[in-house]
């Protein structure tokens, strides 16, 4: 069995989108080069006070397990959980840029019609719109502005779920990253139970499945659904895991499926972001929303060379601990594939400011924490201390 790292590559899949980001590395970088989202001129009115920003994405391969709850149980609930995911992942991103309201959605959803039936695509349509009427209830304005559904059997193995988001505003109202020395950083959990969420929430987000799905499952589900991954990898990094969907797992005193722990839905942190962007907008150094790349995420927007460090992070929760003890990767590769506990992260150089993001997630039930702080330094690192053990990730070579 190969190692770690070299089973996360055989899986076809990059923590670190480096074949990404080499292939972008020579285009336009928008008139915020450092913002979170691209950011463009204002090509929808003309006006130079306004910019714009789209965003695309997708529930990625989590769809491929929601595919294999669903026909294992037959609970097509999980197919919500999915449009969560994919909207999620557009709008938190431009959160982080200060876009938390007037934003516009449109859905592309690609199905291989011979399994995925009309009651799956119903439920995906339906709750979209229920979705957004709950985020409305926070302040959070986002318009459906309607969508692709295709029948695209011969690309697509079960379905795909992406939406596309776009906002103009005001380009003062832009947060552009300026990571510097002194930065106190605010860490907001990935699961737990927040007031806006039906359920506990694993901590699971939509990045790093194809590990987790792979890693913790049991081979019976690559004899039973081999629609379910992808054919082209080799048979000793496909299911390796011992755990069936519906074993369960003792989250604290409760239990959870094996299933719906990884299932829960993409936490969104729009409704704690709409109160600390208009409250502290001026005092926030940077947003980051700690998807591809885990906790290294932030050394994609680093301008000059500092040293964060996240001596002081939430506990590691359930979910990623039996990951961890299924896939036998190291704690470098766990943090850099999963969040580990927390998904978005804020940097700001006032304590006082902190304390009350802590604040305002608290109330609405999300733990956070001052997790760590930027110290100066002639390299840029990321230096994680967390349980007993240190990871250092060196960016200066």
């Amino acid at each position: 069995m190969p190692d770690g790292t070299l089973k996360y590559d055989l899986r076809g899949v990059s923590a670190s989108k480096d074949e990404v980001h080499q292939a972008i590395k020579n285009l336009d970088k928008g008139i915020f080069p450092n913002a979170f989202c691209k950011v463009i001129p204002d090509i929808v009115a003309g006006d130079e006070a306004y910019c714009n920003v789209m965003h695309a994405d997708t529930a990625g391969t989590k769809t491929s397990l929601a595919y294999l709850y669903w026909r294992e149980t037959g609970d097509i609930s999980v197919w919500k959980g999915i449009v969560e995911d994919a909207i999620v992942m557009n709008i938190d991103d431009m959160g982080c840029v200060g876009i938390t309201d007037n934003i516009v959605l449109s859905s592309t959803i690609g199905r291989n019609k011979s399994i995925i039936n009309g009651d799956v695509i119903s439920t995906i349509i339906n709750y979209t719109q229920e979705y957004l009427h709950k985020l409305n209830t926070y302040g959070i304005g986002i318009t459906l502005a309607g969508g692709e559904t295709a029948d695209v059997g011969d690309i697509v193995r079960t379905i795909d779920v992406g939406f596309t988001a776009f906002a103009r505003i005001k380009r003062q109202d832009i947060i552009e990253i300026k990571i510097r020395p002194g930065d106190y950083i605010v860490g907001f959990a990935s699961y737990g139970q927040a007031e806006y969420e039906s359920a506990y929430n694993g901590g699971m987000g939509s990045n790093g499945l194809t590990s987790s799905r792979h890693d913790v499952l049991t081979k019976y589900y690559s004899e039973k659904y081999p629609e379910s991954y992808n054919p082209f990898i080799p048979n000793e990094v496909i299911y390796t895991g011992s755990k069936m969907l519906t074993d369960m797992v003792d989250i604290g005193g409760r239990h959870m499926s094996v299933g719906k722990l990884i299932l829960s839905p993409t936490r969104t942190y729009l409704p704690i972001l709409k109160q600390i962007v208009d409250k502290f907008r001026s005092q926030i150094s940077g947003l980051v929303h700690c998807s591809g790349g885990g906790q290294t995420k932030v050394s994609k927007f680093l301008d000059q060379p500092v040293r964060v460090v996240k001596d002081h992070l939430l506990p590691v929760p359930p979910l990623f601990k039996l990951i961890k003890e299924e896939s036998g990767l190291t704690m470098k590769e766990m943090y850099q594939v999963f969040n580990m506990g927390h998904r978005l992260e804020c940097y700001t150089p006032d304590r006082n400011v902190a304390e009350e993001m802590i604040s305002i997630a608290n109330n609405l039930g999300v733990k956070s924490q001052i997790i760590g702080k930027v110290e100066a330094s002639d390299k840029t690192q990321i230096v994680i201390n967390h349980e007993g053990e240190q990871v250092i990730y060196d960016y200066s070579h």
